[in-house]
């Protein structure tokens, strides 16, 4: 039975990256693409990173029952979890994986319970934190200061999850993580 494997911490910890060489390893995971009404960031790409829609499509597929969970993450931003996607890797026989935001994967985990591994990636502090978003240069200073905030409350849910991987050292981050999602796919 394919499995579900949930990533979440603050914006800047590492959690895509971890999750970009997760894909690269073998362990037949596919990505779970998230839905967004924020504008592209950098590269990012439609279909690829994030679904990005409209904020009244976003609000047109919340009324017809499209997500499996959803967020208004800031005023008129939202994240989201399309059902038909997470349907369509489970149903091909993948594991799926979710870099999503604190909320949503706790309750993605509480929807698929065992059959879910909730990971909480760990920054080492707020301070690298606010170093690793200045030096990504994707972001204005008002952008970072509001990430930064909501990094101190995301990291409040840490012990709600399943694992907790602190980032502070990238390749035994990678180890770890890598470990514990084998052994939970072949559980």
């Amino acid at each position: 039975m394919s499995k579900l494997i949930i990533f979440s911490a603050p914006s800047g910890t590492g959690k895509s990256t971890l999750v970009r060489y997760l894909l690269e390893t073998g362990l037949d995971l596919k990505f779970s693409i998230s839905a967004t009404s924020r504008a592209p960031r950098g590269e990012e790409k439609h279909g690829i990173e994030y679904f990005f829609i409209s904020s009244n499509e976003f609000k047109d597929k919340i009324a017809n029952d499209e997500f499996i969970e959803y967020e208004e993450v800031y005023e008129d931003v939202f994240y989201g979890t399309l059902k038909s996607n997470v349907d369509e890797i489970l149903d091909s026989g993948m594991n799926v994986v979710f870099d999503i935001d604190c909320v949503g994967g706790l309750n993605i985990k509480k929807i698929y319970g065992d059959r879910a591994l909730a990971i909480f990636v760990m920054p080492p502090s707020v301070q690298a934190l606010r170093e690793r978003l200045e030096k990504r240069g994707t972001d204005t200073p008002d952008v970072i200061e509001r990430r930064l905030a909501k990094a101190e409350y995301e990291m409040s849910f840490a012990p709600q999850f399943d694992i907790i991987i602190e980032n502070d050292d990238f390749d035994k981050a990678k180890m770890e993580t890598y470990d514990v999602i084998h052994k939970f796919i072949n559980s």
